[in-house]
């Protein structure tokens, strides 16, 4: 294999490509961008897609191990799903979910999800990504308790390094400082609690004591706050790539279940990264046999070939907003979106002929295998996940589990070295984070790790770090 030293080789573009990144800055605002990034090698532009592999407007083809962020589950280019969205548009492209009007796409899909969903969540709510699903089911919570008749809980608990997405009231419930510093105040009523973290807890405690101190802090802010003024938690199961996926103790969320049912406080799991088959079940509590009150998916629900994303909930809760004069006042223009619906229908076929969950459990067992191989280098301190949910954490000392040097950048180093061996690497700072689309083959796996191998090894030698 070719290794290339340092971040900075420059990669060819054609005439054509670089009049579209000149285009490009002149035109488009990317979001969450490293312009720093684009300064160093120039804007990609990703022009198609053919299973695993995505190509450039050059033609270089990169294997995608970010599954397009977390979302090409099914690999890119599905005939039968460009024909289900075909067959959708000719019937009606766009009729929106309003008033007192559907489509009958949108009522299959949410008997659909009915049947899929865990334990009696049975009521979906269609929006359209991530951040409306879980907003919409934040909203929701708190509008139950003013319909019946407990107006004063509106309180929503959320755990410190959480991503729960990119709108105001979804940015108020996310616990990472860096993403919250630029728009303050936050909306009012989003309280913090702490969060286990097996690898990386916040007051140095092993993974048990983590998860014990977890439960013993939520439980005091709830009393503190005062459990009457606390409409529901917002927690991902298992945290997402933004802290490269904890797998918290089996204990932890059957008992933070339990404490919040005590409380009367609704829990609203947000699976957008973790749920529809990436951890290797179709939804990543069923791991610890615990139903919330709002269950939100998203990302894979429609394997990015439409935008879609659900709030599943239980006849109970659902039941109060069909009540005449209890309408749940929100709503987007696009929600419920037919062709989207269509789109979802067919992954979920492609799912069950295909039988991908248990696929991803499969190869998700294969690539943890394959990635302790990894710690044969002294700067990997981790290998964690659950699924084709995996990450690597590099540090500088394996012992004690001091961080590398940020002014180093090693995560990054090791990112671009796969770019420009023909693979896609997502970091986060020295945390490198693997979500393949189900589809990947073994040998794609191996294709993988080998090159995470290299690129560790080529940074290790770049840094002086053995």
């Amino acid at each position: 294999m070719d290794i290339p030293d340092g971040h900075g080789r420059e990669i060819e573009y054609s005439e054509r490509t670089r009049a579209m990144q000149e285009d490009a800055m002149r035109h488009v605002l990317i979001s969450l961008s490293h312009y720093e990034d684009v300064e160093r090698s120039g804007i990609k532009i990703i022009e198609r897609g053919e299973g695993c592999y995505v190509f450039d407007a050059d033609g270089r083809r990169y294997l995608d191990t970010f599954a397009s962020l977390l979302t090409s589950v099914c690999g890119h280019h599905r005939p039968e799903l460009h024909q289900a969205m075909l067959e959708q548009m000719r019937r009606i492209e766009f009729y929106p979910v309003y008033h007192d009007c559907l489509t009958p796409v949108v009522i299959e899909l949410a008997k659909r999800l009915a049947a899929l969903a865990p334990g009696d969540l049975e009521v979906s709510y269609l929006v359209s990504d991530g951040s409306d699903a879980t907003e919409s089911a934040i909203k929701m919570a708190r509008q139950y308790f003013y319909e019946i008749g407990e107006p004063g809980r509106y309180k929503i608990l959320y755990r410190r390094n959480s991503y729960h997405g990119a709108s105001m009231g979804a940015m108020a419930a996310t616990g990472l400082q860096w993403f919250r510093e630029v728009q303050p105040p936050t909306a009012p009523g989003f309280v913090q609690v702490m969060a286990p973290n097996p690898y990386r807890c916040e007051l140095d405690l092993d993974p048990e004591q983590s998860a014990r101190m977890a439960l013993r802090n939520t439980e005091a802010v709830i009393n503190w706050e005062g459990p009457h003024s606390i409409a529901a938690i917002i927690l991902d199961p298992v945290p997402g790539s933004n802290t490269g996926f904890p797998v918290p103790p089996d204990f932890y969320l059957p008992e933070l279940k339990a404490l919040c049912d005590r409380h009367g406080i609704l829990t609203i799991y947000d699976e957008i990264q973790v749920g529809l088959g990436k951890t290797g079940r179709w939804f990543c509590c069923e791991h610890w046999d615990v139903v919330p009150h709002f269950l939100c998916v998203g990302k894979g629900f429609s394997a990015g070939f439409a935008p879609m994303s659900a709030v599943i909930t239980t006849r109970q809760i659902a039941g109060v907003f069909q009540q005449p004069g209890h309408d749940f006042r929100h709503g987007h223009t696009f929600a419920g979106h037919p062709v989207s619906a269509a789109a979802v229908l067919a992954v979920l076929d492609i799912f069950e002929r295909e039988g991908l969950v248990q696929r991803a459990a499969e190869m998700g067992a294969y690539l943890r295998r394959r990635l302790e191989g990894l710690y044969r280098h002294p700067i990997v301190g981790d290998v964690r996940g659950l699924g084709m949910l995996q990450a690597v954490e590099m540090v500088a000392d394996r012992e004690t589990r001091e961080k590398l040097s940020s002014d180093l950048d090693v995560g990054g180093f090791v990112r671009d070295f796969a770019y420009r061996n023909g693979m896609i690497i997502r970091n986060n700072g020295d945390i490198l984070v693997l979500a393949p689309p189900f589809v990947i083959t073994r040998e794609q796996i191996d294709e993988v790790v080998d090159t995470m191998d290299a690129g560790i090894a080529a940074a290790v030698e770049h840094f002086h770090l053995a």
